[in-house]
């Protein structure tokens, strides 16, 4: 009979109470060893370098220390790291991959959520649903009377997505409820035949921005797209189009953001600002034209199940030595792919 790999969880008490129900931790407990307790949110101390030492998979998410040189150095034995949550950015380096370490994350069971909370943005843009609710200074007079928030409407719209990420597929896929909508997708690394595939049409940027009514973005945190939408792109949009954004805070220049929806021009819909939380002062808490959420689209409550799952069922398939379904290679990891 084959013995069970040992594994270690890493991460913060709230998420392994949060992921890890009796039935959950029951399959766990079927497919590998564990220490008691099976946890841990530090790697430094010599008790967590005794636990390292014999630990063949890190079962991580949110509250785990980043794996160092020194960390690593300490788990002569792993072989694999199963992330319970999306991005692996910040938690792995290439040193990961030249030991030869599997890596895997749950990000594609975490897009759910978040394009589905995309696709209500995307709706309540329509209607510019936020705004109006938020806006006492206007006094309407009845149904039809709303004026300076553009055409109030989800028919024969145009979408464009800014970034063809797990997300952002999703969203292109589930924007075929609304029919008549056009889908513009902007993403360099996007293959034409995927995009067309998932009822969208690949374009540039550059293309893509005059024609769109909603603007959602799902590219990855990079140095290279720090400010992706900066003054001149923000300016190319139409008069009362939305943006929406749901990835990472610094794809936008926030000033700008805040100067065109300040103006009456754009509209906002944000779950993720830069900074995060705003500065009491910022612009964009005073504007009206902005709706701001404390980073809620990704999965949160019940949800949070869904990536165990995930999880649980590649560590079946690693432990079985099948194939990996959400592997994250160094070459993905070092374009963003792994959010």
């Amino acid at each position: 009979m084959r013995t069970k790999p040992h594994a270690l969880l890493v991460m913060n008490r709230s998420s392994f109470e949060a992921h890890f129900d009796q039935s959950r931790l029951r399959r766990l407990t079927e497919l590998v060893s564990l220490d008691d307790p099976c946890w841990t949110d530090e790697l430094d101390t010599p008790e967590a370098h005794a636990r390292l030492a014999h630990a063949e998979v890190l079962i991580t998410s949110w509250g785990a220390p980043a794996l160092t040189r020194a960390r690593l150095a300490a788990a002569p034995r792993l072989k694999a790291v199963l992330h319970c949550a999306g991005s692996v950015r910040g938690l792995v380096n290439q040193e990961v991959w030249s030991r030869g370490i599997r890596v895997t994350s749950a990000a594609d069971a975490n897009a759910v959520p978040v394009a589905e909370y995309t696709l209500a943005a995307i709706i309540f843009a329509g209607k510019k649903a936020p705004f109006l609710a938020a806006d006492e200074r206007q006094a309407y007079g009845g149904w039809g009377s709303v004026t300076g928030y553009g055409d109030l409407s989800n028919f024969e719209r145009t979408v464009g997505l800014v970034g063809f990420s797990r997300i952002g597929r999703r969203v292109a896929e589930l924007l075929r409820v609304l029919r008549g909508t056009t889908v513009l997708v902007a993403d360099p690394y996007a293959d034409p035949e995927e995009v067309a595939r998932a009822g969208a049409r690949l374009v540039d940027l550059d293309d893509l921005l005059p024609q769109v009514h909603v603007l959602s973005v799902h590219a990855p945190e990079l140095a290279e797209t720090r400010h992706l939408l900066g003054p001149a792109q923000l300016r190319r949009l139409p008069d009362f189009a939305t943006v929406i954004n749901t990835a990472r805070g610094s794809l936008i220049d926030s000033e700008a953001l805040a100067a065109e929806c300040a103006s009456g021009r754009l509209f906002a819909i944000l779950d993720v600002t830069d900074p995060e939380p705003l500065p009491e002062d910022s612009p964009l808490r005073q504007v009206a034209h902005v709706m701001i959420t404390p980073h809620i689209a990704g999965s949160l409550g019940t949800e949070i199940g869904r990536l165990t799952d995930h999880v649980l069922d590649e560590l079946e398939r690693w432990a079985s030595r099948r194939p990996l379904l959400a592997e994250i290679t160094e070459e993905n990891w070092a374009i963003g792919l792994s959010a």
